[in-house]
């Protein structure tokens, strides 16, 4: 029989004592999103939201598949970028994530889930919009936002039949969901009897509107609808206060932020700018998100910009699904995220057979003193 030394059976006693009854398994599950360049103020109010649900589902110590849970959050930046974003999904990839939030934009999300979904990792986007997301064939794409056709259509016929505007110009940021949801806008409004005078492309990165002016100056809409983000949206309404442009502004999600009013400054006229964010709370859950915008406030010192809610739910029914199927292993609670129902703060949450959210809300706000407003919510 083999003696162990009185000094090595001590070390072991010690290790003993020193050892959790219960130890924790850690649960890695990726973010991504524009955490620098023009949309970074987006993607931040994202992953601060994403934080928080893991935060608070640590709080909870959640069993699952009988061991005690720690969930990390592993928050990558693709700098609104689809090669960027590609990389940033190899990454978390490696690093053997469970699931992923994001991404912010849509032409990152659809260039990121294909990796995604050749490793077998569910991914909810919190915000993006492009149908093309969700129509690869993937089942390991969600959102829990409505889709451009929604989000453009809706804001299409309302610009003919509540804002009665006859001629409308189109301006997009040449990104993939600037292009989108100007599509879809373009198309409803010309079904609805629009005329639209003609339509303008630019990039991301310009800052000179020259083009756009003189176009505006030559066709005399009385509405203009823009595709792209509020970064480029307040300086674009800056430039037609300054040339005497007046017209009606429209836009999606990306120019509908508090900080909108901000960069655009004393040349948004009360009422002139209308939006729609890709989401809507109901009076019934009114409550609930008052209650964690506070708690988010409290937080991180600043105000919700957009989609933070929605980041917040999708890490929360991602890890609902995974207690349904007492399993963290993606492919064992992929069926169950699924056929989820869940009762999030921004509402129901459930998807269609394509991985988009069912019933999907859209809120309209405008601008009046300086302030974003809500006009209502859409379903």
């Amino acid at each position: 029989m083999k003696t162990i030394l009185p000094g090595f059976a001590l070390a072991i006693a010690i290790a003993s004592l020193a050892m959790p009854a219960s130890a924790q398994t850690v649960v890695r599950i990726g973010h991504v999103a524009a955490l620098t360049g023009a949309s970074a103020h987006l993607g931040k109010d994202n992953e601060n939201a994403a934080r928080m649900a893991i935060d608070e589902l640590n709080a909870r110590k959640l069993r699952i598949a009988g061991q005690e849970i720690r969930f990390e959050l592993l928050s990558e930046d693709d700098a609104g970028d689809p090669q960027q974003a590609v990389a940033a999904a190899r990454k978390l990839v490696h690093a053997r994530v469970v699931g992923v939030i994001g991404h912010l934009n849509s032409g990152t999300t659809i260039s990121a889930s294909r990796i995604y979904h050749d490793a077998g990792i569910p991914q909810i986007s919190p915000s993006a919009t492009h149908p093309k997301y969700t129509r690869q064939g993937f089942d390991t794409a969600f959102r829990v936002v409505a889709t451009d056709l929604r989000l453009g259509g809706t804001l299409g016929r309302y610009a003919v039949r509540e804002l009665k505007a006859d001629s409308i110009a189109v301006i997009d940021d040449g990104s993939a969901y600037g292009e989108s949801v100007a599509d879809e806008f373009q198309a409803a409004a010309k079904a609805a009897g629009a005329n639209i005078v003609g339509r303008e492309s630019t990039t991301v990165e310009a800052t000179d509107f020259e083009a756009i002016l003189a176009f505006l100056e030559g066709t005399k809409p009385e509405l203009v609808f823009f595709g792209g983000m509020d970064t480029m949206a307040g300086p674009m309404l800056r430039r037609f206060a300054q040339r005497d442009i007046p017209v009606r502004f429209m836009g999606g999600d990306g120019i509908c932020t508090p900080r909108l009013a901000t960069l655009a400054g004393e040349a948004i006229v009360d009422d002139q700018v209308v939006c729609a964010e890709a989401g809507g709370v109901t009076r019934e859950h009114a409550g609930a998100i008052d209650d964690w915008k506070q708690r988010y406030r409290d937080r991180f010192k600043t105000e919700v910009q957009i989609y933070a809610p929605y980041a917040y739910d999708a890490t929360m029914t991602m890890v609902a699904a995974m207690q349904v199927a007492d399993s963290t292993v993606p492919g064992g609670y992929l069926p169950e995220l699924a056929k989820i129902v869940y009762d999030g703060i921004t509402g129901p949450i459930a998807f269609d057979e394509s991985g988009d959210i069912r019933n999907g809300a859209l809120t309209f706000y405008t601008y009046r003193s300086g302030e974003r407003e809500k006009m209502m919510v859409v379903k």
